[in-house]
């Protein structure tokens, strides 16, 4: 499958499915933007990129979705004249009874899982209109099962589900495609950001192969 002159976002390229996705991207010739808060990981990515594909057109922003939504996509046609797929992979989790958290949690998991979605979306969908482009959102099993003690992540995804059901109705008259993936447990470094020590993590990995 060949990507070639196809431009592309993904956010939260730093680490994780978002890294192994811009290097899938850059692989099979797109011109790729990749963005996350942390420089040192995304100039791992960019090296990753370029080692799939040394060919590869790459645009680094260094960049927080919550905030910088319009400039992502402002940079992005600046550099590349277009866009042809926006992947939505940038998210964290917490994790809280609800007895303990606090509405602070809530809002900083709803405004990276799904207010950052919706102003990406929103600066990016006059551009793919005009390439009858695609979105894709990285979603989570979380937004189709419940799971105590993570109200609030499962929350999010959950109605990036619904968003990304919603969306493509709006923009399916413009041929442009919007779908949603729901992970399971990849082994990437998110539950250890979550707080999980490396004996915790190993015993969550080894309980996962009862529950996958």
């Amino acid at each position: 499958m060949s990507l070639a002159g196809k431009v592309v976002i993904v956010t939260g390229a730093s680490s994780g499915i978002g890294a192994t996705t811009a290097e899938a991207f850059a692989k099979h010739g797109a011109k790729v933007a990749i963005t996350g808060r942390n420089e040192a990981n995304l100039k791992a990515t960019e090296a990753a990129c370029k080692a799939a594909n040394n060919k590869v057109e790459l645009l680094l922003i260094i960049a927080d979705v919550t905030v910088d939504a319009e400039r992502i996509i402002n940079e992005t046609i600046e550099k590349f004249g277009k866009l042809d797929v926006l992947v939505n992979n940038a998210g964290i989790g917490l994790m809280g009874n609800i007895l303990d958290i606090g509405v602070d949690q809530f809002d900083t998991i709803l405004n990276t899982n799904m207010r950052s979605v919706f102003l990406l979306t929103k600066f990016a969908a006059p551009h793919l209109i005009k390439t009858q482009g695609n979105i894709v959102n990285v979603s989570s099993v979380a937004g189709l099962r419940a799971f105590p003690g993570a109200s609030t992540y499962c929350t999010s995804k959950a109605a990036l589900d619904q968003f990304t059901r919603c969306i493509a109705l709006d923009l399916a008259p413009h041929n442009v495609r919007v779908n949603a993936v729901n992970p399971a447990v990849i082994i990437t470094n998110f539950q250890k950001r979550r707080g999980m020590s490396n004996e915790e993590y190993a015993k969550y990995l080894e309980h996962c192969k009862s529950t996958h």
